[in-house]
């Protein structure tokens, strides 16, 4: 076994290697950007080695100074977690040719799985089913668009690097194909330095189905059973779980045979994941499950299979590396319960899901369930990179118990003042389809009115009035809030909720959850935050206009591209401008008809939250 390890990556991946690392009596050492430098992964290294300034390309994504740190420090190997560089062949080969041991995919097989077109024809080639679509040389717009008509609207135009979700867009249009390979080769060509794109059928009622398999250095090859992933949310996963649910033992068989086949078709060696996509339309049968991609790395939501198998794969990852054979061969590994993992991200899903940043002043994480966090109370969430504040991972003997678990987990979940999916993903856990495994990957796009909360219920309303109320106590006046001369007194309090306000009834029986931060009451409520006061006296709610042109920056974020001048005429719904904000793309489009009066930025400008970026007037007729 290694005598120590360095992590090229951050936050929670950072710490959950670090702890493995440990157990074994391995040397442990991180490697941080200055944004990072008060994370907690930072601490509890054995030792930590700064390796430049908050962006990305500049710290995480530099193999020059992570190998510098690497040298510096003795590391005799080095993990790269996922993300960043974890599937960059150049730098697995880098690494190797140093004389460090590479806790990964060996580059060749990074090489063949990392772009998809070539992936896809090495897997048609050795027998697997893969996606119809387009996967040729030819990128031009002209005949890119040819071929997806030729395949059929929709379709999916996917960057030949991209992963995570990011370099993909969905075209339900000929009209919108032009704009949105403009912003998917954009993206790809940020995200992976790569902006070529493959274009493939889009599956109406598409599954997301994918495999772990291990392979050690000896030709032995397993697989881990599968885990379901196909609650999304613009192609990033949300919530997964293992088993996939209404996978039968056959169907089971011949997809983990299939991962098998594809991993050993590139001599693979460590932790890798083979992707499905299945037409769930007719159920989940063998012949309408395609493969889709390889990551040949570790997979953010490797913990569901960890619950259900018992194994330790970071361990495992550390053993292969080391040159030891695979801990367990098929026959010993079995599949026990059901388990969930939920993406806590820092964003706010009632203002269409855009990030949030800032301090977690309050941040209270549930104790009785595996959590794993790169962050704790206190820390900073920032624009530049991932915005996920945990992951809350429930195992039971069965998927109802694991659901039940899960939905309890994230109703207790307590964020301040950064926004989190908190309270989305309590709801998820109780909606009546998911819990039936009425899933696919539009299951959020089609459920999302009914799950984001835009106003505190009922309960949360009377909650709110009575914390209110005994914050009150031994103040005259509001002890006559609700006196009458004649008949039954008025219980009713008025109260503000965030800008809102609303008539409240103080009930005495209801048990409240609220916390005092700073200046400010926060009633937390099946994972929504909603901060309450009394309102001032004569207080009278402002109408909500609708728009004076002014258009603001959502989020912190980078402009990457503007689209309008000053003077241009718009129509409503036009991009004015695209800004980029923890590695995904916002369009900010015209309210309404008229014309571009003043233009506040250009591209490359970065701006923050609630920033002035264009000016819009209405056309006089």
């Amino acid at each position: 076994m290694m005598e120590s390890l360095l992590i090229a990556n951050r936050g929670e991946i950072a710490r959950r290697i670090i702890r493995t690392a440990k157990a074994l009596g391995i040397r442990t050492i991180a490697v941080y950007s200055q944004a990072d430098a008060g994370l907690p992964f930072v601490k509890e290294a054995d030792e930590a080695i700064a390796i430049g300034p908050a962006p990305a390309r500049e710290s995480y994504l530099s193999q020059t100074r992570i190998l510098e740190a690497a040298r510096k420090s003795g590391a005799a190997a080095i993990h790269p977690g996922y993300g960043f560089l974890s599937e960059n062949a150049d730098f697995a080969e880098a690494v190797e040719k140093a004389g460090i041991i590479w806790v990964g995919a060996r580059p060749a097989a990074i090489r063949a799985m990392g772009l998809k077109d070539a992936a896809k024809e090495l897997m048609q080639a050795s027998g697997v089913p893969v996606t119809p679509g387009y996967l040729g040389p030819d990128q031009s717009e002209e005949r890119l668009a040819v071929e997806a008509g030729t395949i059929g609207y929709p379709v999916l135009i996917k960057a030949v690097a991209g992963g995570g979700g990011k370099g993909m867009r969905r075209v339900d249009r000929p009209q919108d194909f032009a704009e949105l390979l403009a912003s998917c080769r954009r993206e790809a060509a940020a995200a992976f330095g790569d902006d070529r794109v493959l274009i493939e059928r889009y599956i109406a009622n598409p599954r997301h189905i994918e495999v772990q398999v291990f392979a050690d250095m000896f030709g032995n090859c397993v697989h881990l059973f599968e885990r379901d992933c196909s609650l999304q949310r613009r192609h990033q996963k949300v919530i997964e779980e293992a088993p996939a649910p209404g996978l039968d033992a056959a169907t089971r068989a011949a997809i983990c045979d299939a991962a098998v086949k594809a991993a050993r078709a590139v001599n693979y060696v460590g932790a890798g994941t083979i992707e499905f996509i299945a037409d769930a339309s007719e159920g989940l049968r063998e012949d309408r499950i395609w493969f889709m991609e390889m990551n040949t790395r570790l997979q953010v939501e490797h913990p569901v299979t960890e619950a259900i198998t018992g194994e330790d794969l970071v361990l495992w990852q550390l053993k292969v590396a080391s040159g030891e054979p695979l801990p367990k061969m098929q026959d010993e590994i079995a599949m026990n319960g059901w388990a969930f993992e939920a993406r806590l991200y820092a964003e706010n899903p009632a203002a269409g899901y855009l990030p949030s940043t800032g301090r977690l002043e309050h941040l209270s994480l549930p104790e009785s369930v595996r959590v794993d966090s790169g962050v704790e109370q206190g820390d900073d969430i920032t624009a530049f990179y991932d915005p996920m504040i945990a992951k809350i991972v429930t195992h039971g003997p069965n998927r109802e118990a694991a659901l039940s678990k899960l939905a309890a987990a994230c109703a207790g979940i307590e964020v301040w003042p950064v926004k989190s999916n908190a309270g989305l993903l309590a709801r998820i856990a109780v909606d009546p389809d998911f819990c039936a495994a009425r899933i696919d990957t539009g299951f959020l796009d089609r459920h999302g009115d009914s799950l984001v909360a835009t106003k505190p219920s009922e309960i949360a309303i009377d909650t709110a009035a009575t914390v209110l109320s005994r914050n009150t106590d031994g103040d005259p006046w509001s002890a006559l809030a609700g006196f009458r001369i004649a008949g039954a007194d008025d219980k009713r309090v008025r109260i503000r909720i965030g800008d809102h306000l609303h008539w409240g009834q103080s009930r005495p029986e209801l048990e409240a959850n609220a916390v005092t931060i700073g200046e400010t009451t926060v009633l937390f409520d099946a994972g929504n935050a909603w901060p309450i006061s009394l309102p001032v006296a004569n207080e009278v709610e402002a109408s909500q206009g609708a728009g004076d042109g002014a258009i603001l920056s959502p989020m912190p974020g980078l402009v990457i591209s503007v689209d309008v001048a000053d003077g241009d005429r718009v129509a409503k719904g036009d991009r004015l401008l695209t800004v980029e904000a923890m590695k995904m793309e916002h369009s900010l489009r015209a309210p309404f008809d008229g014309i571009v009066e003043k233009l506040q930025v250009s591209s490359g400008i970065r701006v923050s939250e609630n920033q002035l970026v264009v000016s819009i007037v209405k056309e006089e007729v």
